[in-house]
């Protein structure tokens, strides 16, 4: 599954808050509490973005910045009701892009986040990976386990949309407008290119994990199997 904004932060209360606030108001946020359950998302998650507090029941928010850097550098937010000047400069140092003060406003928060998404990129708009399936929309590739797979450019581009649009249930009538540009275009037409993707990237094509169709309304996209 991929998220926008991955908090890591031992005050639950706050924590769960920011994230019900930033999730009502279309941010899709996910919640760890230490170090390790930090570790063990990103085991099958990815994220575009951290809110990590410094003091963590099992570590350091330095010490685990400092460790995903290793890996990864997407955007890194530290927030703390940490004063020191020092605290600042180190969190600066290792690696971290901004530090907020607790107690923080959940809107200004908020604005911030959706700034730093807006001109870091998101992640999901060039690319998509959860360890099993990895679709690249730039350069047209879609990989399964780690094999490149062939998809015609009307199945990518159907494909791309449904990821793009991750966890959304898509009308067939949007489908139809935004990947066929024809308003006319009919079900059957939709549902072979959607069959012909399922035996393309599913494990059991008959039993989809990622591309599930919604009786009555359409499709959706349910990214994270691994």
């Amino acid at each position: 599954m991929t998220y926008d904004c991955l908090i890591i932060d031992d005050e639950r209360l706050l924590a769960d808050s920011t994230a019900e606030y930033f999730n009502l108001f279309g941010v899709k946020t996910a919640v760890t509490y230490s170090a390790s359950d930090c570790r063990g998302f990103f085991k099958e998650n990815l994220a575009r973005l951290l809110l990590l507090d410094i003091n963590l029941g099992d570590g350091s928010g330095f010490e685990l910045c400092k460790e995903l850097r290793n890996t990864t550098d997407i955007p890194i937010l530290f927030i703390s009701a940490r004063t020191s000047d020092d605290d600042q400069i180190i969190a600066l140092s290792i690696g971290g892009d901004d530090y907020i003060q607790k107690p923080y406003s959940l809107s200004v928060l908020l604005a911030k986040v959706r700034a730093v998404l807006k001109r870091c990129g998101k992640k999901g708009d060039t690319a998509y990976t959860d360890g099993r399936l990895s679709v690249d929309f730039d350069a047209r590739q879609v990989l399964v386990d780690g094999t490149p797979v062939k998809l015609t450019a009307l199945e990518f581009k159907l494909l791309a949309y449904l990821i793009q649009n991750e966890g959304r249930v898509i009308p067939k009538q949007e489908l139809f407008e935004k990947v066929w540009e024809d308003k006319l275009t009919g079900d059957g037409t939709l549902n072979v290119h959607i069959r012909k993707i399922r035996e393309t990237i599913e494990r059991e094509p008959g039993n989809p994990e990622y591309i599930l169709t919604v009786w009555g309304e359409g499709y959706r996209f349910k990214g994270g199997s691994l």
